[in-house]
């Protein structure tokens, strides 16, 4: 389950970079405020928003890949990092869809994969 949880942390991650590059890059683009949902307005007020948010969830997959490059030489400490940074991932998702419940789609992209990473981490240290 350890390998299991891994990937899945990993896949996380890869999905915090993608929003990363939305928000934070890609934010005033038609195809990113569709996805969104919001008007060409609304980006532009909310562009430094986007960007600082955007950060954020780089910061949570760069937890995630200093957490797996760790395992080789620090085995317990590098788990414990990607465990921690999947829980940051899966907390911020339950915020989004308890602060908006249409949100909800949002959310479970966000968290889906970190919920089921720590599930598997979760069998393994049992």
């Amino acid at each position: 389950m350890l390998i299991a949880g891994l990937v899945l942390a990993g896949l996380a991650a890869l999905i915090h970079v993608y929003i990363f590059v939305l928000e934070s890059l890609r934010w005033e683009r038609p195809a990113t405020r569709s996805t969104f949902g919001i008007t060409a307005e609304t980006a532009a007020a909310t562009k430094p928003m986007a960007f600082n948010q955007g950060f954020y969830n780089l910061f949570l997959a760069v937890e995630v890949a200093l957490g797996l490059a760790l395992l080789g030489a620090r085995r317990q400490a590098g788990i414990g990092l990607v465990a921690f940074a999947a829980g940051s991932m899966l907390a911020a998702a339950l915020v989004l869809v308890l602060s908006d419940r249409t949100k909800l789609r949002a959310a479970a992209v966000q968290g889906g994969f970190p919920l089921l990473a720590e599930i598997a981490l979760l069998v393994h240290a049992l």
